[in-house]
């Protein structure tokens, strides 16, 4: 004998099986998850698991903040209007500052995007949700490289100069400093064996490392100079 029980839903319940809600929220995991793995091959903080659990938290927040309103108030936005705060605070804790430079503004810039793709999705907005997910994947992924090989964009590089006399050394950087009217900020130093090693970090386009590395490797004071790319600024 087989008895049919009636099924009861909640409202929010409602919303999930009968407004197409689990599908806007695959939708967020999938664009947040697109822009995240670029982060994540780019190595950075805010990566693949981040973008994704943003942007569908987004997504549920704006589906949410209609629901939790009822039918007899018209303010459905009060709960997705505090996400920009949230994201705000969020993309603050991505910015690092140091002695010569600022870290992490593009990442912190992608969060602000992401959230603002949840919240699309969240809406129901797939097509302008997908349009905001491809600009950004193009800017991540293209418009860098578009910027160092034009020149534009401006790196920072880790130098070490080696040699056997320490004084010439520094004699011989701040005339290849002074020349490009570059300032030397931070520098290190040791002995390792018979050579002084000078360590210090510079911010500039790749032309003009190209040139700084070129005319320090060809003073006679040094022996040995190399270079290193140092963090990313995004």
């Amino acid at each position: 004998m087989i008895v049919n029980l009636p099924i009861h839903f909640s409202t929010i319940e409602q919303v999930v099986f009968l407004q197409g809600t689990t599908t806007r929220l695959l939708m967020a995991c999938a664009m947040g998850g697109l822009i995240g793995m670029e982060r994540e091959w780019r190595h950075k903080a805010s990566g693949l698991r981040t973008n994704m659990l943003l942007c569908m938290g987004c997504a549920l927040f704006t589906v949410l903040s209609g629901v939790l309103a009822g039918a007899e108030t018209g303010d459905k936005s009060r709960v997705a209007s505090n996400i920009v705060q949230g994201i705000g605070f969020l993309g603050a804790g991505l910015i690092l500052h140091t002695r010569n430079r600022v870290l992490g503004l593009t990442s912190a810039a992608t969060v602000f995007v992401v959230a603002s793709i949840g919240m699309a999705c969240g809406a129901g907005l797939y097509v302008e949700a997908a349009i905001a997910t491809a600009i950004v994947f193009i800017a991540l992924r293209f418009i860098g490289v578009l910027e160092t090989r034009s020149g534009w964009k401006r790196y920072p590089m880790l130098y070490e100069v080696r040699g056997s006399d320490e004084g010439r050394m520094f004699t011989a950087i701040l005339a290849v400093l002074d020349r490009e009217q570059i300032r030397l900020n931070i520098v290190e130093r040791d002995r390792v064996g018979d050579l002084d090693r000078v360590t210090f970090t510079l911010l500039a386009s790749g032309a003009r490392h190209s040139q700084l590395l070129a005319e320090l490797v060809a003073s006679d004071a040094t022996d040995q100079v190399v270079a290193f790319r140092d963090e990313e600024e995004d």
